[in-house]
Protein backbone atom coordinates (compact mmCIF):
# COMPACT_ATOMS: atom_id res chain seq x y z
CA UNK A 1 0.00 0.00 0.00
CA UNK A 2 1.09 3.46 -0.78
CA UNK A 3 0.19 6.85 0.68
CA UNK A 4 -0.20 9.64 -1.85
CA UNK A 5 -1.20 13.26 -1.72
CA UNK A 6 -4.07 13.60 -4.21
CA UNK A 7 -5.79 16.93 -4.64
CA UNK A 8 -4.31 18.13 -1.36
CA UNK A 9 -5.67 15.13 0.56
CA UNK A 10 -3.72 12.19 2.00
CA UNK A 11 -4.98 8.97 0.39
CA UNK A 12 -4.07 5.37 1.12
CA UNK A 13 -3.83 3.81 -2.35
CA UNK A 14 -4.27 0.05 -2.40
CA UNK A 15 -2.58 -2.05 -5.07
CA UNK A 16 -4.73 -4.11 -7.47
CA UNK A 17 -3.24 -7.32 -6.08
CA UNK A 18 -4.06 -8.25 -2.53
CA UNK A 19 -6.74 -9.57 -0.25
CA UNK A 20 -10.22 -8.92 -1.64
CA UNK A 21 -12.35 -6.42 0.27
CA UNK A 22 -15.18 -8.82 1.00
CA UNK A 23 -16.72 -7.37 4.13
CA UNK A 24 -16.37 -5.51 7.39
CA UNK A 25 -13.15 -7.22 8.48
CA UNK A 26 -11.24 -6.12 5.39
CA UNK A 27 -12.77 -2.65 5.62
CA UNK A 28 -11.56 -2.35 9.21
CA UNK A 29 -8.08 -3.51 8.17
CA UNK A 30 -7.96 -0.77 5.51
CA UNK A 31 -9.29 1.82 7.95
CA UNK A 32 -6.68 0.86 10.52
CA UNK A 33 -3.91 1.14 7.96
CA UNK A 34 -5.28 4.51 6.75
CA UNK A 35 -5.49 5.83 10.30
CA UNK A 36 -1.94 4.70 11.09
CA UNK A 37 -0.71 6.47 7.95
CA UNK A 38 -2.89 9.55 8.64
CA UNK A 39 -4.86 9.16 5.39
CA UNK A 40 -8.41 10.48 5.29
CA UNK A 41 -9.36 8.59 2.10
CA UNK A 42 -8.74 5.04 0.86
CA UNK A 43 -8.56 4.25 -2.87
CA UNK A 44 -9.46 0.63 -3.64
CA UNK A 45 -9.05 -0.74 -7.17
CA UNK A 46 -12.09 -2.49 -8.62
CA UNK A 47 -9.98 -5.65 -8.84
CA UNK A 48 -9.94 -5.85 -5.03
CA UNK A 49 -13.74 -5.87 -4.81
CA UNK A 50 -15.49 -9.14 -5.43
CA UNK A 51 -18.65 -9.57 -7.46
CA UNK A 52 -20.66 -9.60 -4.21
CA UNK A 53 -19.72 -5.97 -3.59
CA UNK A 54 -21.50 -5.02 -6.79
CA UNK A 55 -24.58 -7.13 -5.98
CA UNK A 56 -26.25 -4.71 -3.61
CA UNK A 57 -28.60 -7.37 -2.23
CA UNK A 58 -25.59 -9.21 -0.81
CA UNK A 59 -25.05 -6.40 1.71
CA UNK A 60 -21.28 -6.38 1.21
CA UNK A 61 -21.15 -2.85 -0.22
CA UNK A 62 -23.43 -1.58 2.53
CA UNK A 63 -21.30 -3.15 5.27
CA UNK A 64 -18.05 -1.80 3.81
CA UNK A 65 -19.42 1.69 3.19
CA UNK A 66 -20.97 1.80 6.67
CA UNK A 67 -17.58 1.12 8.27
CA UNK A 68 -15.99 3.94 6.31
CA UNK A 69 -18.81 6.29 7.30
CA UNK A 70 -18.53 5.21 10.93
CA UNK A 71 -14.82 6.05 10.98
CA UNK A 72 -15.29 9.25 8.96
CA UNK A 73 -13.01 8.15 6.15
CA UNK A 74 -13.66 8.45 2.43
CA UNK A 75 -13.69 5.47 0.12
CA UNK A 76 -12.90 5.69 -3.58
CA UNK A 77 -13.55 2.71 -5.84
CA UNK A 78 -11.06 3.12 -8.68
CA UNK A 79 -11.51 1.54 -12.09
CA UNK A 80 -14.01 0.52 -14.71
CA UNK A 81 -17.33 -0.67 -13.28
CA UNK A 82 -19.31 -0.34 -16.52
CA UNK A 83 -20.01 -4.07 -16.80
CA UNK A 84 -21.42 -4.18 -13.27
CA UNK A 85 -23.53 -1.05 -13.78
CA UNK A 86 -24.97 -2.38 -17.05
CA UNK A 87 -26.37 -5.41 -15.22
CA UNK A 88 -28.08 -3.50 -12.39
CA UNK A 89 -30.30 -0.44 -12.31
CA UNK A 90 -29.99 -0.42 -8.52
CA UNK A 91 -26.20 -0.31 -8.73
CA UNK A 92 -26.35 2.45 -11.35
CA UNK A 93 -28.51 4.51 -8.96
CA UNK A 94 -26.21 3.71 -6.03
CA UNK A 95 -23.14 4.86 -7.99
CA UNK A 96 -24.86 8.06 -9.13
CA UNK A 97 -25.99 8.95 -5.59
CA UNK A 98 -22.63 8.05 -4.07
CA UNK A 99 -20.80 10.26 -6.54
CA UNK A 100 -23.01 13.20 -5.52
CA UNK A 101 -21.92 12.87 -1.89
CA UNK A 102 -18.64 13.26 -0.08
CA UNK A 103 -18.11 9.80 1.41
CA UNK A 104 -17.99 7.23 -1.41
CA UNK A 105 -16.94 7.89 -4.98
CA UNK A 106 -16.59 5.67 -8.01
CA UNK A 107 -13.82 7.06 -10.23
CA UNK A 108 -12.07 5.84 -13.37
CA UNK A 109 -8.53 6.49 -12.15
CA UNK A 110 -6.37 8.29 -9.61
CA UNK A 111 -6.16 11.56 -11.61
CA UNK A 112 -9.98 11.74 -11.53
CA UNK A 113 -9.91 11.14 -7.77
CA UNK A 114 -7.28 13.87 -7.34
CA UNK A 115 -9.48 16.31 -9.27
CA UNK A 116 -12.55 15.47 -7.23
CA UNK A 117 -10.65 15.83 -3.96
CA UNK A 118 -9.14 19.14 -5.03
CA UNK A 119 -12.59 20.51 -5.84
CA UNK A 120 -14.44 18.98 -2.91
CA UNK A 121 -15.83 21.03 -0.05
CA UNK A 122 -17.21 18.08 1.95
CA UNK A 123 -14.57 15.64 3.11
CA UNK A 124 -14.72 12.89 5.71
CA UNK A 125 -13.17 13.78 9.01
CA UNK A 126 -13.55 17.52 8.51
Amino acid sequence: MDVQELGGVTVLVCPAAGEPVAGERQALDLLGDASYREASWVAVPVERLGAEFFRLRSGVAGAVVQKFAQYRSGLAVVGDIAAHVERSDALRDFVRESNRGGQLWFVADLPELAGRLANSVVMPGS
